[in-house]
């Protein structure tokens, strides 16, 4: 899992797709557009973009978070209390055991969620591995597979590009038959997102933040595109190198890189 986590960052770092976003800067949080939910992404090994997170947490003040990292379980066991010493939160999340990067890191985040309601869209890593072997992704799933796209077939374009970029994201290491399950976990997990998105939306009246990889804040593909067109949202993304083209964003940032060892050395 750390493995994967650190080869997610890599192919995150640039992202590139449709038109309309615009650069922005931390100091701008406090003159966000409003919206119901705003998608706050991230590279996930990035201290910078966590900083920035719990920035816009701030200045966003939402009644709920909900948090790429955490399984539904995990986010119930959030109190308050917690949310105020860092060592005893990561020890009640196991964080030492998920596969994400350094608590230190994104501690700043869970502190900035205080006064909200914690939620959690993780899809286990069984459920995950099903869906990479093919296995029935309704299934996998649950209740409401239909409603997030999860029965329908991509477009062929759409998901040639989706196969290649999971390819690139592993280093061009992957056998090739291998790809349209890497897809279909991506997909499950924008569905799970968007799952728990509506969720914390229709308990709390919003506005409801999203932690989570830019790749799931796409408005082209990722989670938001399976929210409801009345669903005013909000993206905005994070890079390391400034865009080179249009993003399929409403916002991003651009920050120094994390200091990372070359994630392809694993397959050499």
């Amino acid at each position: 899992m750390k493995q994967s986590v650190a080869l997610m960052a890599f192919a995150m770092s640039v992202v590139t797709g449709g038109a309309g976003a615009e650069e922005i800067f931390v100091s701008d949080f406090g003159d966000l557009p409003q919206a119901q939910v705003v998608f706050l992404g991230e590279v996930h090994d990035n201290p910078h973009h966590h900083d920035n997170q719990a920035a816009a947490l701030v200045a966003i003040a939402p009644k709920a978070v909900v948090f790429e990292m955490l399984t539904h379980e995990k986010a119930a066991a959030v109190t308050p209390s917690l949310l105020r010493d860092q060592a005893k939160l990561a020890k009640a999340l196991d964080w030492a055991n998920s596969g994400w990067p350094s608590f230190e890191m994104y501690y700043p985040v869970f502190a900035a969620s205080a006064g909200a309601e914690i939620y959690g869209a993780q899809v286990p890593r069984a459920t995950a591995r099903a869906a990479v072997m093919g296995e029935d992704l309704a299934e996998a799933f649950g209740e409401g597979a239909e409603r997030f796209g999860l029965l329908a077939k991509l477009p062929e374009a759409q998901q040639e590009e989706r196969e290649a970029k999971q390819m690139a994201a592993h280093c061009n290491a992957l056998p090739a038959e291998m790809l349209p399950g890497m897809v279909l976990a991506q997909r499950l997990r924008d569905a799970s997102l968007a799952r728990a998105v509506l969720a914390a939306l229709e308990a709390t009246d919003g506005p409801v933040v999203v932690i989570t990889g830019n790749g799931h804040a796409r408005t082209d593909w990722g989670a938001p595109a399976l929210l409801p067109q009345e669903v005013s949202i909000l993206l905005i993304a994070q890079f390391e190198t400034p865009s080179q083209g249009p993003e399929p964003f409403d916002k991003w940032l651009v920050t120094a890189a994390a200091e990372r060892e070359d994630p392809c050395e694993a397959f050499k």
